[in-house]
């Protein structure tokens, strides 16, 4: 059965029991700050385990794409050496929210396995959790599978309920016992049943995981039992489908196969079980479904995980011989192979190929340069690598330190990861600057969601439902205490999606609220931060709230520009422009997007010119609450990092069309005028436009003008002749510059014809050391080679000194160098003027902070010269 076949006999069966198929969501889990990517089927369920969130159906299905490589789940190393170990895998899931529980959960995976995949009865073995009888008695009493074959899993991590049979999501919230089913690969492969001394073998492999969440742990660790069980399933699909082939490894599937062929075309390698193919037929779904969700290859955070696995992949290549771009040939081949089941690949294969591409080849230029840096300090201790020099590879050469570790592993070499970190902690504090960040205070909010009314409201009759002091809840704020407010209504729009949150007043009869910002207390909760003016405010207190008007205005203008200025750049650079992140307040409107050069004059005019038609055609904006899959057909675009529930609301501002749950302008027309304030590079691939909308960019246009007019006055000239004067100025301090140099030059000709009899001959060699007054750098070489030429067989040191800093050069003709070695020569003085220097042995250069000491240095150049020869 092939691969493709699994994914939808799965879905359509689970379909069949009433489940909604649901898409697999992003790799980047939106709005989870506790997970850098997807790593299970259930992160996208998250908040509504924990109650925090509804959807429309009670019973889920889906094939998630998961990644484990950063953070805590981390399999990076063992990937290619392991039958079962992926950076990149799908997980099959069924998820039951408060419908049904265990009997049906059980039912349904016996069913789904021994009759639609049909597998054996006799080869399936199940774990529970030692205490969960009920699960116990449906696999033996209404399954019928013999006792022999139902393992109780007791609590082996030193504490109750610390078992692989009991799953948790954190210290504290929902948890429960889970039940696991676990394939025999018969008795020709080592392992023993799971729970016995054997359990780490390959003969018995776990293929389905069923969560039985039925209670919440309290921080005092007491389980109080959910009022709504729920149920949470994973299947790895890898797996599955190396039973279903009758293969033992994972690598043996049908997808990793024509993988694995094609890395062996385009690396030339022709042994298909060298584990290197392994690792770049994994690397290639990984790094490409990385590429596809948003993310590109960077320093930090999921760039940074996207980094290692490509920098691996390739490092693999390099081994097997590949020294050229090879990895990006290999999504075509991907999509061949998962392009039908996830169609955003087949959309993105031309954009994740030139990603890889552009990476590939910037890795491709120190990695030879890296491996010989590797192989000269293998060469002096076989069985070690110290700790700087693996600094030195990341910081030099960018080789991750789970790639130098993957090449020690290889080698059997022992790797100081302790002298790699002391090296990079000393890194970061010299580069560590002074600075003050912000940290949100978490407070616990039980009650019910508030009402936002503030598309359409900026005042709105409210009532205090919480107050919170220093993160505490409170029954009572007072005069000049700082604190947050909860409403049951409320117009202010709190931050997110990058439109910060609204400011304002919240007012009761007998006191005022000043609210500096609003931020999300929990998805659906708006917590209203700030200060009592005036009186004190109380919970149950009747408010009026009024959002700052001016402030809103000014947001919003921005914010909408954002979007038409998205849809302009993508018109002006292509497709594949993405949004890597927004920040709009009042003053600005802050972008920033995939693409790998800085824009040019002539696209800036370009994007400012498409957005600027579209407020002036003056199209009235319009909001469409919508299925996601509706918005994807309406031509919305979603964006990075964002989560999205099934019903999404769609912005259409002029042409543009977004998922968006921001507050903006009714019709183009008001955002007024549009402009570019700047534009640079954030990190690699990523550019960020800023620009000022309405009364900031008016205000922009006026300065610009005031500083034209004053360049013109001070230039005697008018401002339409302006770039024609300044070409004048500027052509004729080149030629006062080139007279100047012209004359250095001829002074320094002079000096140096002056001090050819000042030169010393030891042993027939003649020596000099003598400053040049007022000369640069370019004058002191100039000097030198004049001297050289006149000396012919001489070593030679001039200095010169510009406030208070000492420039020096050494230089040494061709017949001496045998003795005397510039680079040492130049070293020598420098030392003792407070600097170091070096170079090659015929001509060196320097530098020092210690004038005052030259002319002892120079002194001393005679007698170091005549110990060499």
């Amino acid at each position: 059965m092939k691969s493709s076949e699994i994914r939808e006999k799965f879905l359509k069966f689970f379909e069949s029991k009433g489940h909604t198929i649901v898409r697999s969501s992003s790799l980047v889990p939106g709005n989870d700050p506790t997970l850098l990517l997807t790593n299970s089927g259930m992160v996208q369920f998250k908040d509504v385990f924990l109650g925090q969130d509804t959807r429309p159906y009670t019973r889920a299905t889906t094939v998630q794409r998961c990644v484990r490589a950063g953070g805590k789940h981390n399999d990076l190393e063992n990937v290619g050496y392991t039958a079962r170990h992926h950076t990149f895998f799908e997980m099959l899931g069924n998820f039951s929210f408060g419908d049904y529980f265990k009997r049906d959960a059980i039912n349904y995976a016996w069913e789904l396995l021994t009759k639609v995949y049909m597998l054996p009865a006799e080869k399936l073995t199940v774990t529970v959790y030692i205490e969960d009888d009920e699960a116990y008695d449906i696999w033996a009493n209404e399954i019928g599978v013999p006792k022999e074959r139902i393992i109780r899993i007791g609590d082996n991590k030193g504490a109750r309920y610390a078992s692989d049979n009991f799953w948790q999501m954190a210290d504290t919230g929902p948890c429960g016992p889970c039940t696991e089913i676990f394939y025999d690969h018969g008795a020709d492969i080592w392992g023993g049943p799971p729970g016995s001394a054997e359990e780490d073998g390959d003969r018995f492999i776990e293929i389905w995981n069923l969560v039985f969440m039925q209670f919440n742990r309290d921080e005092a660790g007491v389980m109080h039992k959910l009022p709504k069980p729920c149920v949470d399933t994973g299947m790895g699909m890898e797996r599955l489908a190396a039973v279903l082939q009758h293969v033992h490894s994972n690598y043996e599937i049908d997808l990793f196969q024509n993988l694995i062929k094609a890395a062996a075309r385009e690396t030339g390698a022709t042994d298909l079980e060298n584990k290197s193919l392994r690792v770049i037929a994994d690397h290639i779904r990984a790094a490409s479904f990385l590429i596809v969700d948003g993310i590109i290859p960077g320093p930090e955070s999921h760039g940074y995980v996207l980094r290692r696995i490509i920098r691996r992949a390739l490092r693999h290549g390099h081994k097997l011989g590949q020294t050229k771009a090879f990895f990006y040939k290999l999504v075509e081949d991907l999509n061949i192979e998962m392009g039908a089941a996830y169609p955003e690949l087949a959309e993105a294969k031309d954009r994740v190929a030139a990603t890889l591409k552009a990476e590939e080849e910037r890795f491709g230029e120190t990695l030879e340069h890296g491996m010989k840096i590797l192989e000269a300090q293998l060469a002096k201790d076989p069985k070690n690598l110290d700790g700087a020099t693996a600094f030195l590879l990341y910081d030099t050469y960018g080789f991750p330190l789970d790639l130098t570790a993957d090449i020690c592993r290889e080698r059997e070499v022992t790797l100081d990861e302790a002298g790699f970190a002391a090296a990079m902690e000393a890194q970061r504090n010299n580069s560590r600057k002074g600075g003050k960040g912000q940290m949100a205070v978490g407070v616990e909010y039980t009650g019910e969601k508030n009402k936002f009314v503030g598309y359409d409201q900026l005042q709105h009759s409210s009532k205090v439902v919480a107050l919170y002091a220093d993160g505490a809840p409170v029954q009572e704020l007072k005069a000049g205490q700082h604190g947050i407010v909860v409403l049951d209504t409320t117009p202010f729009y709190a931050e997110s999606g990058g439109q910060v949150g609204d400011k304002g007043v919240i007012q009761s009869a007998t006191a005022k609220f000043d609210v500096a910002d609003t931020l999300k207390v929990k998805a659906d909760v708006y917590g209203h931060h700030g200060v009592v003016a005036s009186g004190s405010l109380k919970v149950g207190d009747a408010v009026g709230a009024e959002v700052d008007q001016q402030a809103r205005g000014r947001t919003i203008r921005n914010h909408s520009a954002t979007h038409l200025m998205h849809k302009a750049l993508r018109e002006v650079l292509g497709a594949h422009v993405a949004q890597k992140g927004s920040l709009v307040d009042p003053d600005k409107a802050r972008f920033d997007f995939s693409h790998n050069a800085p824009l040019t004059a002539e696209e800036i005019a370009k994007v400012e010119a498409i957005v600027n038609a579209e407020i002036l055609a003056n199209a009235q904006t319009q909001s469409h609450n919508m299925s996601f899959d509706d918005a994807v057909k309406h031509g919305a675009m979603a964006l990075f990092g964002e989560k999205y529930g099934d019903e999404v609301r769609v912005m259409d501002i002029g042409s543009s069309k977004e998922l968006c749950g921001g507050v903006h302008v009714h019709s183009t027309g008001d955002i007024g005028l549009f402009k570019i304030v700047s534009e640079g590079g954030v990190a690699a691939g990523i550019r960020r436009v800023e620009a000022v909308t309405g009364e900031g960019a008016l205000s922009l246009v006026q300065s610009m003008a005031k500083k034209l007019n004053e360049a013109s006055a001070a230039l005697k000239t008018n401002p339409d002749e302006l770039t024609a004067k300044i070409v004048q100025v500027q052509d004729h301090v080149k030629a006062l510059e080139k007279e100047l140099a012209a004359l250095k030059s001829k002074l320094a000709s002079g000096q140096g014809d002056e001090l050819v009899n000042k030169a010393v001959d030891i042993k027939g060699v003649k020596v000099l050391a003598a400053t040049l007054e007022g000369a640069d750098v370019a004058r002191l070489r100039e000097t030198m080679d004049k001297l050289k030429d006149k000396l012919k067989t001489a070593a030679i040191v001039l200095a010169s000194v510009s406030d208070g800093k000492v420039s020096l050069i050494a230089g040494v003709t061709a017949d001496a160098t045998g003795k005397v070695k510039a680079g040492e020569l130049v070293n020598f003085v420098a030392q003792q003027v407070g600097g170091k220097g070096g170079g090659r042995p015929d001509m060196a250069q320097a530098g020092g902070t210690d004038a005052a000491a030259l002319p002892g240095a120079l002194a001393g150049v005679a007698g170091w010269v005549e110990q060499r020869v």
